[in-house]
């Protein structure tokens, strides 16, 4: 194995160890997955936004981002706010569930805004992405020296594979989830997880 190709599998590793934990993010992209709802958008917007953190990362400004702790304590506050507030919607929809009748194409057109808007909201509101992604990822990167783009090209690539797996192979779960008593388990367990890690944002603003 060459030196480049020993440097992407490491940084392939090291990005998918850091995007497949459960959180926000991930929970949002299986839900719009699973409903067929935007998912190229969603998908797409989660891989270009963790490309251009991972780049920030491999560049070294992972210093300027723990040098700012009063930038990310409000970014902390109002993504904390902003995924309880979701959570919140989501609780709603395991004791209300919306119907199953078909939208029409307005409607399909303002649920592509509010799943673009969203996922751009848990992407960048998160302060600990930018911790993890490029504060930390950067510093690995950093040790690989001249190596460290071709590191950052494998993490990128780990994002795309898992967003892409993640958004895509969701559909597969739509047989189990024809049931309206599965879709309420899985608002239940989205809520619980944006409760949570919007606790958690608060608690360590």
């Amino acid at each position: 194995m060459t030196a480049s190709l020993a440097a992407a599998a490491a940084g392939f590793g090291t990005g998918l160890s850091l995007i497949v934990a459960i959180g926000a993010q991930n929970a949002f992209v299986l839900r719009q997955g699973v409903r067929r709802d935007s998912v190229l958008a969603v998908v797409g917007i989660c891989a270009l936004s963790d490309a251009a953190l991972i780049a920030l990362g491999v560049g070294g400004l992972g210093a300027v981002v723990v040098a700012w702790p009063d930038a990310l304590t409000a970014v902390g506050w109002i993504g904390g706010v902003f995924l309880l507030c979701y959570g919140a919607l989501a609780a709603r929809r395991v004791f209300r569930p919306a119907g199953g009748a078909l939208r029409t194409e307005g409607e399909a057109a303002g649920s592509r805004k509010r799943a673009v808007l969203t996922c751009l909201a848990l992407t960048w509101l998160n302060p600990h992405v930018y911790l993890d992604t490029v504060f930390l990822l950067g510093s690995v990167a950093a040790d690989r020296g001249a190596l460290r783009w071709t590191f950052g090209l494998g993490a990128v690539l780990a994002s795309l594979c898992w967003f892409a797996a993640l958004g895509f192979g969701a559909r597969l779960l739509g047989r189990f989830l024809a049931r309206p008593t599965a879709w309420r388990v899985l608002d239940a367990l989205v809520a619980a997880t944006m409760i949570t890690m919007g606790a958690m944002l608060i608690a360590g603003a």
